[in-house]
């Protein structure tokens, strides 16, 4: 399990440092995009401190600056390489309370393949904000990235 999850880190930290570089070159980056990656890194952040148990020091959609993101998208990917090399048993149950205040019970393994699967979703929304603002997108399927 181990491996599989430093595999889809690693894809996932490839994709996000591309998209990363691509708006650091851009001279207007759609607002939406600003939104959604924000979003993406704040959301990666509060699931590795609800992993760790600590408290988050994002806010769920709190916006930042271009410049910052790289810093905020190491410091987070350290963090959940950190969280999956001590990880003794991914089965093991994490309580937290979500950005509402309710308690929900995940599994490590549930939470790790969230991170991934959540950041996906939303980096196929700026693709579509990219072209609706008629910039092109990165290509980001997986299989190009393992070719």
């Amino acid at each position: 399990m181990e491996a599989f999850f430093n595999e889809i880190f690693d894809y996932n930290f490839h994709c996000n440092k591309k998209l990363i570089e691509q708006c650091s070159e851009l001279d207007d980056v759609p607002a939406n995009t600003v939104r959604l990656f924000s979003h993406i890194l704040n959301a990666h952040h509060i699931w590795n401190a609800r992993l760790v148990d600590k408290p988050s020091k994002l806010q769920i959609w709190q916006e930042h600056e271009i410049k910052d993101w790289s810093d905020i998208h190491y410091d987070n990917q350290r963090t959940s390489f950190e969280i999956i090399s001590n990880a003794d048993n991914f089965e093991k149950r994490i309580d937290y309370e979500n950005t509402e205040g309710r308690l929900f019970t995940n599994t490590v393994q549930d939470i790790l393949f969230h991170i991934i699967n959540h950041s996906t979703n939303h980096r196929g929304q700026i693709a579509v904000d990219f072209r609706n603002n008629e910039k092109k997108p990165i290509g980001f399927d997986y299989v190009y990235y393992r070719r």
